[in-house]
């Protein structure tokens, strides 16, 4: 009796092939968002881009195009920070089923004055983390259609640092803008776990997977003209940063294994191998923070409050 082949190691290089399978990458025009689109177009899925910009979505694919052959890659206009505009994204993929999505996308405020969305939610709150909770709720339909879907969070490395504030989520009494950001990036981890115990106690055969980039650099990152120009000056400035950073490139490839690796599961959280920081993807224990059942309970509780849906 023969056995089966044993499954080769990971290589970010070589990921296994995803031919007749469809990922949705939200913000997948620009940053890392663009390099998971790329990575993984060249498994030969196919890959849609979520953006609010369809001229830079059209940029991207294009570019995807020049730098994989045969690259099946679309786009679909995707707003987060405007939620009722959300049901309609899981009809515009055209598809029956979806096989994962990556929740990439998120804005970033480096300084005052705090922004809110047209719904009236702190902006980088409204758009990083209720944005993608009320999406998962519109794309369950085709996620759940799928052999063994996977929900892949994208969070930040900025987030280990941070405490959520369940009184004030939205940053009203107290607004600093990277601390807001690092909340919202929160947010979305503690999303990511809690659904993925929301889907196991519902015996789901989709899989909720947390990642995180890094620390992930522009100057670190190859040129991708014109969603990305990386100059001579840029390049040789940030040289010493490489001992110990990556370009966004390398960001992506925590994102792309938790997608493509049979070997994955629900829960669990991938960041990259050196320090957190740089380096081939790798699984790492999931912070005690963010495993602290009752915030998240509670975080799930307000969002599906303040967004009026339940993704789970």
């Amino acid at each position: 009796m023969s056995s089966a082949p044993p499954t080769p190691p990971w290589s970010v290089h070589r990921p296994p092939r995803a031919d007749g399978r469809v990922f949705l990458v939200t913000g997948g025009n620009a940053g890392i968002g663009y390099f998971v689109a790329e990575q993984l177009s060249a498994t030969g899925a196919t890959i849609v881009l979520g953006s609010r910009n369809p001229a830079k979505a059209e940029a991207a694919a294009t570019s995807i195009r020049a730098h994989v052959a045969g690259a099946r890659v679309r786009a679909v206009r995707l707003d987060l920070a405007d939620l009722p505009s959300l049901p309609t994204v899981a009809e515009s993929l055209e598809v029956e089923r979806l096989d994962a999505v990556v929740h990439n996308a998120g804005v970033a405020l480096d300084d005052p004055p705090r922004e809110e969305t047209g719904d009236g939610h702190e902006l980088m709150f409204g758009t990083n983390h209720l944005g993608h909770f009320a999406l998962t709720r519109w794309l369950m339909p085709l996620l759940a259609a799928a052999p063994a879907a996977r929900v892949v969070t994208m969070g930040s490395f900025a987030a280990k640092s941070e405490r959520l504030d369940l009184a004030d989520l939205q940053s009203v009494r107290d607004y600093r803008p990277k601390r807001a950001y690092g909340r919202s990036k929160l947010a979305q981890m503690y999303f990511g776990v809690e659904l993925d115990r929301r889907l196991r106690a519902a015996d789901s055969s989709v899989a909720s997977v947390v990642a995180h980039p890094g620390g992930a650099l522009d100057s670190l990152t190859p040129s991708r003209p014109p969603v990305h120009v990386r100059t001579t000056g840029a390049r040789l400035s940030a040289a010493p940063a490489g001992l110990l950073l990556q370009g966004k490139h390398a960001g992506a490839w925590p994102a792309v294994r938790a997608v493509l690796d049979p070997s994955v599961r629900g829960g669990q959280l991938w960041g990259p191998r050196v320090f957190g920081l740089r380096g081939e993807p790798r699984r790492e224990p999931v912070w005690d923070h963010l495993a602290d059942s009752s915030v998240a309970k509670r975080l799930w509780d307000a969002s599906r409050d303040l967004t009026g849906v339940d993704p789970g």
